[in-house]
């Protein structure tokens, strides 16, 4: 402990992290002709190695982004997205949750106060804001993503939650969002199970707003050639969009191997939806944006500080064990022994290293 230092959790006057980009993009008319002097402002999240998990810097430089575009005069949407074509956002780093927040429940408290300004500041945008869903948009990821006013997404993305496979719950806005889109059920069962949402299955539930391809094959956009994109009934109820299974699920990959990705219709429909922003009356879209979100914040406000301080303190057990296990497991085995865990809680054993060092992966058993 003698090396050990304090993260600031201070915000700094100007962006710090390195892997949050702000840019602005020429906004244009109906004709395609640039709309001088007017802009879409892209937030870009930065850290493609990691699935563009945010790290506590990267939120600072978040929360300043949305308040730098909210107060542009000349911006007339945001567009939140990731770098690549992997991720959006899984998010939080928890290679740092693991290394630094686990035990230390007061620390983790400052950090959920820079995430919940994160949330609110996408939710107190002047702007309308577009979620660029360019892959994966699970965990925090999902909860920063629903914050947004519209997502449009690449048919490779993902939708879901991760909480209680790893150790948490997730209480940075899908338990207060997501049945907004999806309805109760379908929300427990996503914030529960942890089984992800394809993008033509969020689509078809009203979670996002558009879906586009973005695989080429022989120089022409074809469907997510691993998904089912036509309704058919198998054991008795209607499929779409879930994933192909077995040989035609290695056919589809190997059609993805063969092909090239290209995120030029993606963009191009984020550009249509800035587009039909622009021509609105900006008090009026405004007004109205903000009506709308009252709906999620009615649940956020409620909930938010509760939440925090509920995450904070369990940073002492399960997510000190889920997020070490998530970090230090070898791929593929990066979840706790659930059963282990179980039993040996239900024997009256007590949280601790010991227990905690018996359920990581490789260690557990009854």
């Amino acid at each position: 402990m003698e090396n050990f230092s304090f993260k600031n959790h201070d915000l700094p006057a100007e962006f710090t992290s390195g892997k949050v980009q702000y840019r602005l993009v020429p906004a244009k008319g109906p004709d395609g002709r640039v709309a001088e002097g007017l802009f879409a402002a892209w937030i870009v999240l930065d850290n493609p190695t990691q699935y563009n998990s945010y790290t506590t810097e990267m939120i600072k430089d978040v929360i300043l982004s949305f308040r730098k575009a909210s107060n542009a005069r000349e911006v007339v949407a945001v567009v939140f997205t990731g770098a690549g074509d992997k991720a959006f956002c899984t998010g939080g780093n928890t290679k740092e949750y693991a290394e630094y927040y686990a035990t230390r429940p007061e620390e983790y408290a400052q950090y959920m106060r820079l995430f919940n300004d994160m949330v609110s500041g996408i939710l107190a945008c002047d702007k309308p804001v577009i979620c660029r869903v360019n892959g994966l948009r699970i965990g925090g990821g999902q909860e920063i993503g629903m914050a947004a006013d519209f997502s449009v997404a690449s048919d490779f993305a993902a939708f879901g939650q991760a909480g209680p496979k790893h150790g948490s719950a997730p209480d940075g806005g899908a338990t207060d969002f997501l049945p907004l889109f999806v309805g109760i059920e379908r929300a427990v069962a996503s914030c529960t199970i942890c089984e992800p949402w394809t993008a033509y299955e969020a689509l078809s539930m009203g979670l996002i707003t558009d879906v586009v391809p973005v695989l080429k094959s022989g120089g022409a956009f074809i469907p997510n050639p691993k998904l089912v994109t036509d309704k058919w009934v198998e054991g008795g109820k209607m499929v779409f969009g879930k994933q192909k299974t077995g040989k035609d699920l290695e056919a589809a990959r190997r059609t993805i191997e063969q092909g090239t990705m290209d995120l030029s219709l993606l963009d191009e429909r984020v550009e249509q939806l800035v587009t039909s922003l622009l021509m609105t009356m900006p008090g009026c879209l405004s007004k109205t944006i903000q009506s709308m979100r009252k709906h999620k914040l009615s649940h956020w406000d409620q909930n938010k500080e509760t939440n925090r301080a509920w995450l904070a303190l369990n940073m002492m057990t399960e997510a000190n064990a889920g997020f070490r296990a998530f970090n230090e497991g070898p791929k593929g085995h990066r979840e706790v022994d659930f059963i282990a865990l179980r039993q040996r809680l239900a024997r009256g054993e007590t949280w601790g290293p010991a227990l905690i060092n018996a359920v990581l992966p490789g260690k557990g058993g009854a």
